[in-house]
């Protein structure tokens, strides 16, 4: 009694911390709601209940609605999965000062390669536009460098959209996560109300601003002109950071080898090309190595470079002319403009080159902390180029005519070799820091349905985001091979880089100012203000670049929108697949009439069926049924989905539900993998934790099932129950406003009592046990002897073509674009590493 006493104490104490931690606002009626559209997953055939939900949602409109402060509400069909080894936690916490250090390194080996490499080439491309006529040129043009990297890199990167991460993870596509998970804008219709209640999925807690959110939130998920259009701009913003990975090695390595003009009168630039294609070559082939390794090895490095920088500025600016420094006057951007005109608006596009890696930055962040990347950025990046710009400076001053390559031309004689070499260095980390970015972005891109999926390498076992991706390591080595050899020039290259670069900052603005109305909630004054400057800012930029498209710079252009239309296609394409298998998903009447042996033989074992609908019962099941000459005794439909966060804890990885009546022996499974999880497992752990998952379910819908039945004994037998809660083992609080299981009290057809032997050899129980128990022991009987007798990985392929009457580019689109994709992309399955033998394939193809 005690022990039941103190149980029940330990199980009120963690109800009360997760009450403390985890309680959200939501509206009065959204619990109601959520309910009936779980309902929903297995009452695909009742018309009349449909028609309910229609009413209910109609009569939402005229229904005042208030916000209400609620506990943690844990979806009824979790299912607690086993603990296994690396659990996802912080990584970045209780670090000794010695790991700090070693963080340090990486940080600047990985997230500040791409910046830290801008002061190469950035002067060179700004006066190869507009030439140096007088000293006051030079000081016009150093304060526009100033106060670019002023006011992109550090207010608006460091100080602001850093902050905008989807819990650690940064990018293009962890802005749109960010956005989905507010407001159901993915034109993906597979959300469903127990995504938002995964344990990372925390909404908003109200603020003064809560109502001009909502209204923001309305207008989003009523538009579908709007979710489209934000889908366009996340797309373009993707395509912009994979030609960014293309333009970023191009630029670093042909502007670092560059320096050989000056050190070796012979070379010439076709020797400059050459020796740029080689670094190339060794740069992406040491990729695979990982970022842990890399970034450990090169931090060193690169710190030595950032040292360098400082020091070749002071030195400069005592040996020449301090005088620069009043180039920290804004005023003269003012006179470098009155003065130049035209050709002071042709330089703005160099100009941005001293603020490239500025996005890198942000799409790193996978790896590293907020903090960590402010840190360095403030105290150790941003002073030293400062200092190396502001060196630069001092020497053009006194030498007009050594801008064509101003860096190497303003290092002493003595010393330059040595800064040759650690430009090289840190030319060659400046590639890899763009590259990682790439891979980053392209791996959130896949999970959110966005990208063809590939295979995705883990190059570190401690830090679950630092992947490698080895066809698109060579891809991007292959097109950037192509960009060096056509486009040899240094400053037209330099234009593709800003074009590049600028197109992912105008989409990071957008994304971020949207962040703020929906999700920070902050003034209005403040979010048009951010939005005004730096946006302007970006679009004058990019209106300097794309004077110059037609010098060469196109490629990348070209580049960029191939890439974007992969991306539309396979969503659109997607999309159409998923919504054709929601239309045409098997009826519940039909499951009914075939009985519970489904028209044909059951043979022991069991199937997994795996399938992308998360309600219903797959169309490519009924292929199944007229195919094979039996089906497994027991069914499991396993749909993977990924859900817009970027971690799923293990915990609460599955979703349970029984599709048929209890004789059917069919599940439904629906695992759940944030965009930043890590698929690792064998088929055996899978299986395993699977049916242990499922066992739990089992156990604690009986549970229920028995609070229900001790509640019904002055109540009508057919009422629905509500305010009643189920404390699992672990704590968790699961509510019984609805039934587990449907009753199904129509006749039972005469094939419902010709049943798989196994579930017979159970029935002669002890009479003593209650009819409950006596059904539990029996079920998790069937389900041991099935998993003994095997598990077979059911893999419906489903294609889909574009119907005869469709429009010409329809047909193009999905017959032949699409196809190619889906042919050529990485099956699901693949992450499981399943024997061949355990593998049953049936195609299908729907007609779109």
């Amino acid at each position: 009694m005690a022990d039941g006493e103190l149980e029940r104490g330990e199980v009120n104490c963690r109800l009360a911390s997760m009450d403390s931690s985890e309680s959200r606002w939501v509206f009065q009626d959204e619990d109601q709601s959520d309910i009936d559209e779980e309902a929903e997953d297995e009452e695909d055939e009742e018309n009349a209940a449909q028609h309910r939900m229609d009413l209910e949602s109609e009569e939402e409109d005229n229904v005042e609605q208030k916000l209400i402060r609620t506990g943690p509400r844990i979806d009824s069909f979790d299912v607690e999965a086993l603990e296994v080894p690396g659990a996802h936690r912080n990584e970045y916490e209780d670090f000794s000062v010695g790991k700090k250090i070693t963080l340090a390194f990486q940080t600047l080996g990985v997230v500040f390669g791409d910046v830290g490499t801008s002061p190469l080439y950035t002067f060179s491309v700004m006066f190869y536009k507009a030439p140096i006529k007088e000293d006051e040129d030079v000081i016009g043009a150093l304060s526009l460098v100033i106060y670019t990297l002023i006011l992109i890199s550090l207010i608006k990167y460091v100080l602001v959209v850093l902050l905008a991460n989807d819990d650690g993870e940064g990018g293009t596509f962890a802005l749109y996560s960010l956005i989905c998970r507010h407001a159901k804008v993915s034109l993906l219709p597979n959300q469903l109300p127990s995504d938002t209640r995964i344990s990372r999925f925390r909404l908003k807690v109200p603020s003064p601003e809560l109502e001009r959110s909502l209204r923001i939130k309305e207008k989003l998920e009523a538009s579908l002109t709007l979710k489209k259009l934000l889908l366009m701009l996340v797309l373009a913003g993707t395509s912009m950071v994979i030609a960014d990975g293309v333009i970023t090695p191009a630029m670093s390595v042909m502007s670092a080898v560059g320096g050989l003009k000056i050190g070796v009168d012979a070379i010439n630039q076709d020797e400059v090309v050459m020796i740029s294609v080689a670094c190339l070559i060794v740069l992406f082939s040491v990729q695979k190595y990982g970022t842990s390794k890399v970034g450990l090895a090169l931090g060193p490095a690169l710190f030595i470079w950032f040292c360098t920088l400082a020091g070749m500025g002071i030195y400069n600016l005592v040996i020449y002319d301090s005088s620069v420094l009043k180039a920290f006057n804004p005023v003269h951007i003012y006179y470098f403009f009155k003065r130049n005109s035209t050709n002071a608006w042709y330089c703005l596009g160099g100009c941005l080159l001293c603020a490239t890696g500025s996005e890198a930055m942000f799409a790193d962040l996978c790896y590293f902390s907020v903090q960590s990347i402010q840190l360095t950025f403030v105290f150790l990046v941003l002073p030293c180029l400062l200092l190396g710009y502001l060196g630069q400076a001092a020497y053009l001053i006194s030498n007009h005519n050594g801008a064509e390559h101003v860096f190497f031309n303003s290092v002493p004689k003595s010393a330059f070799w040595p800064v040759f070499f650690i430009a090289n260095v840190a030319a060659l980390i400046a590639c890899r820091a763009m590259t990682t970015a790439t891979f980053s972005c392209i791996k959130q891109s896949t999970a959110l349905g966005c990208f063809p999926r590939l295979k995705i390498i883990h190059t570190s076992r401690k830090f679950m985001g630092q992947i490698y991706i080895p066809v698109l390591n060579w891809f991007l080595l292959a097109v950037c091979l192509v960009v060096v050899c056509s486009i040899s020039s240094m400053y037209e290259i330099g234009n593709a880089y800003g074009i590049a670069e600028l197109g992912v900052m105008m989409m990071t603005t957008v994304l971020a100012t949207i962040v703020m109305l929906l999700i920070w909630q902050i003034n209005i004054i403040i979010v048009m203000g951010f939005a005004m400057i730096f946006l302007g800012m970006e679009l004058i930029f990019f209106s300097s670049v794309l004077w110059g498209v037609g010098d060469g710079s196109w490629i990348i252009l070209v580049f960029a929108v191939i890439m974007f239309f992969i991306m539309y296609i396979w969503n659109y394409g997607s999309k159409l697949k998923y919504e054709t298998e929601v239309k045409q998903k098997l009826s519940m009447d039909l499951m009914r009439e075939l009985g519970c042996n489904l028209g044909t033989l059951r043979a022991p074992g069991i199937g997994l069926l795996y399938n992308e609908l998360v309600k219903g019962i797959p169309a490519v099941f009924g292929q199944f049924l007229t195919t094979l000459p039996a089906v497994h005794s027991m069914i499991i439909f396993v749909c993977i989905k990924y859900v817009p966060v970027p971690v799923v804890p293990q915990s609460e990885r599955f979703l349970f539900r029984r599709v048929c009546p209890k004789s059917y022996h069919i599940f439904r499974c629906i695992a759940r993998y944030g965009y930043k999880d890590i698929r690792k497992e064998n088929h055996q752990m899978f299986e395993q934790l699977l049916i242990e998952s499922l066992e739990k379910f089992i156990r604690r819908e009986a549970q229920e099932r028995s609070l229900e039945s001790e509640g019904d004994d002055d109540t009508d037998s057919n009422e629905i129950h509500s305010s009643r809660l189920l404390v699992g083992p672990n704590g968790s609080v699961y509510s019984l406003g609805i039934p587990l299981l449907a009753e199904f009290n129509e006749a039972r057809p005469i094939s419902e009592v010709i049943h798989v032997p196994e579930v017979q050899a159970v029935e002669s129980l002890d009479p003593s046990i209650p009819d409950a128990e006596q059904s539990l022991e029996r079920e998790l009987s069937f389900i041991r002897k099935a998993k003994e007798s095997g598990v077979v990985y059911l893999l419906g392929h489903g294609d889909i073509r574009a119907r005869k009457d469709s429009w010409f580019i329809k047909k193009l689109v999905i017959n032949y674009f699409y196809a190619f994709l889906r042919k050529n992309s990485r099956r699901g399955i693949a992450n499981l590493s399943v024997p061949h033998t355990h593998l049953m394939q049936v195609g299908m193809t729907y007609m779109v």
